[in-house]
């Protein structure tokens, strides 16, 4: 075996972490959990192995998520799950160091983005680490013209946060990003069940709910789905039926967290670039952007027209990818990171 070094580009996401590989595209897709032996302190499984057994280990392994709402929760968690995706995206293969790219959310601070620089580095990076900001990842993924002088807005919902941005010549004109994405969505079905019925279910379980019949928009046909889980008062396991108008009013609070990041964001865009958004309209990534009738809420509450990408789950990734592919063309994207490697 030969020694090499690889370019990859990484979305590091609070519920999945995509790596892309230089000329081969998008090469790895894993859950972003570890399982960890507690007696030991040492990692049992990482990824697709570690999210099957959630909910279902015994009391020596517990299953973690080391990135919580888009920053580093665990950071040595954070460095063994890394190590683990980096070597299987380059097949167990010898390698120098990779070369590195790596999207994080708008809003962390600079403690936080120095975090995951040094976890990458850690992690078998080379240095130095090329950051680039989520929204603007996905909006150069979706195939927005991000470089040009006109405005594009993307609207990016992953797992942990919610980044929305409009974006011109390569930069951030307006953003806000707020914790408050996929997972909070998940949150609010297991919290309506648990008042409504007295029924306690899993992560997974709710997860299962929102993408079978959960719903942002009314639909003609109402659903309904059969869950199950554990009665708090007898302690008992339970069925209950549960409709898509109860999936939709639970999400409701956090659907309305959203929309009021994508209205301040619209409020505090220039003139010049409003008339942009207007004749473009809104692009949606991320796998938040696969709500049912999310598209449609939004439109209903800016006026905008909406369009989800066509690949909302790879846009960070790719935009990370061809950030990496290209940088003289996207140097303005990166220049605050090369002049912090320049001094």
């Amino acid at each position: 075996m030969s020694l090499f070094t690889k370019d990859i580009g990484i979305d590091l996401g609070t519920a999945n972490t995509l790596v892309y590989m230089r000329g081969k595209g998008i090469v790895l897709r894993e859950p972003s959990v570890v399982a960890v032996n507690t007696r030991t302190e040492k990692a049992r499984y990482v990824g697709k192995d570690a999210k099957q057994v959630i909910g279902r280990t015994p009391g020596s392994i517990v299953a973690v998520r080391p990135l919580k709402e888009g920053v580093i929760a665990d950071f040595d968690l954070t460095i063994t799950m890394l190590q683990e995706f980096i070597h299987k995206a380059l097949k167990g293969r010898i390698f120098t160091k990779a070369r590195v790219t790596i999207c994080i959310p708008s809003g962390v601070t600079p403690v936080e983005r120095n975090a995951v620089r040094e976890a990458a580095e850690k992690a078998g990076a080379r240095h130095p680490v090329f950051i680039v900001e989520e929204p603007m990842a996905a909006a150069i993924g979706a195939g927005l013209p991000t470089t040009d002088p006109t405005g594009s807005m993307i609207v990016d919902i992953g797992g942990g946060t919610s980044e929305v941005a409009v974006v011109s010549l390569g930069g951030i004109v307006t953003s806000r990003s707020v914790r408050c994405a996929g997972d909070s969505f998940d949150a609010a079905i297991q919290n309506y069940i648990k008042k409504k019925y007295n029924l306690l279910i899993g992560e997974r379980s709710a997860e299962n709910i929102k993408l079978t019949i959960g719903s942002a928009f009314p639909s003609e046909q109402e659903e309904t789905m059969e869950i199950k889980g554990r009665n708090l008062l007898n302690g008992l396991p339970e069925n209950v039926t549960i409709t898509s108008t109860e999936v939709r009013d639970a999400m409701a609070e956090p659907l309305a967290r959203v929309i009021d990041a994508i209205k301040t964001t619209l409020e505090e865009t220039p003139p010049e670039l409003s008339a942009d958004i207007i004749d473009q309209g809104i692009t949606l990534a991320g796998g938040g952007a696969l709500l049912r009738g999310i598209d449609k809420l939004i439109n209903r509450e800016t006026g905008m027209p909406v369009y989800i990408a066509e690949f909302p789950l790879d846009c960070v990734a790719e935009g990370a990818g061809k950030v990496m592919e290209n940088m003289d063309k996207y140097q303005d994207t990166l220049v605050e990171y090369l002049k912090y490697y320049e001094k």
